[in-house]
């Protein structure tokens, strides 16, 4: 992939300074892809998706590291509900400004995949396409267990520091954020059926049939609350992680669709 070029840049937000990547083929077309990522993410966290995207497309692919998240300032305090749906007025909104970008395509994994959702919503006449992969679009049963025993995972001697390679010192407040929220009582009645109905641009939903934290009830519900046309693809034998399980599937699957 010696033909992308890689850039690096600091994106000043509300709160802090975000970090943000983007990754050009040399002949870069059509609106660029911003990517969300998910609950425990971060740029780095992609490893070599975003430049398989930007190859295999050919279009100009942004990923960043949300507040608290990755190379991103820590965040002054703690995610409140309705920090899905706010994404796109902060960081989002943020991104597309410092990179001077009108048009653009969303993809979102998993909770970013819900963020992605809010910023094809908000920003409705500048969205070409909205992508979710394993993303949540209300609270089952299904992502509170997957929650439930990562955090018992976690509290496992040892398994912080695979988050603090990422996130360093705001390792801990990444987990809290994810694990607390979810579990919260006021978050059990949480969906995305509302923002949803907002949406008009074209969606794929991408969901593997064995996704840990998910069941196909998810993207069912994406495409019926969607107010734009939906097309689902249940991947088989694939988790919470298609991007890294079945990338070459992923990026077929996105390239006819944006055809």
């Amino acid at each position: 992939m010696s033909n992308l070029h890689s850039r690096e840049h600091w994106v000043d937000s509300a709160q802090g300074k975000l970090f943000a990547q983007e990754w050009v083929p040399a002949q870069a077309q059509g609106a660029p892809i911003v990517l969300l990522h998910d609950s425990l993410g971060c740029v780095a966290l992609w490893r070599e998706f975003p430049a398989q995207l930007a190859h295999a497309i050919g279009h100009r692919v942004i990923a960043y590291d949300r507040l608290g998240f990755g190379r991103s300032d820590a965040h002054p305090g703690v995610l409140r509900l309705g920090f899905v749906e706010d994404e796109a007025r902060q960081g989002f909104s943020a991104l597309l400004e410092h990179l001077g970008v009108e048009d653009f395509i969303v993809f979102g994994h998993s909770v970013g995949g819900g963020m992605a959702v809010a910023c094809a919503a908000a920003f409705g006449n500048r969205c070409r396409a909205l992508i979710t992969e394993s993303a949540q679009a209300f609270v089952e049963a299904r992502t509170l267990e997957g929650i439930r025993a990562a955090d018992l995972q976690f509290a496992e001697a040892g398994q912080l520091q695979r988050l603090q390679r990422y996130h360093g010192s705001k390792a801990e407040w990444v987990l809290r954020a994810w694990v607390d929220n979810w579990l919260a009582e006021d978050f059990a009645e949480w969906n995305l059926d509302t923002v949803l109905a907002q949406v008009r641009c074209p969606l794929l939903s991408l969901h593997g049939d064995n996704d840990e934290f998910g069941s196909p009830a998810h993207p069912e519900r994406l495409l019926a609350h969607a107010g734009g046309p939906g097309v689902m693809r249940l991947l088989q034998g694939c988790g919470h992680v298609p991007h890294r399980e079945q990338a070459e599937q992923v990026l077929a699957e996105v390239t006819q669709f944006l055809r």
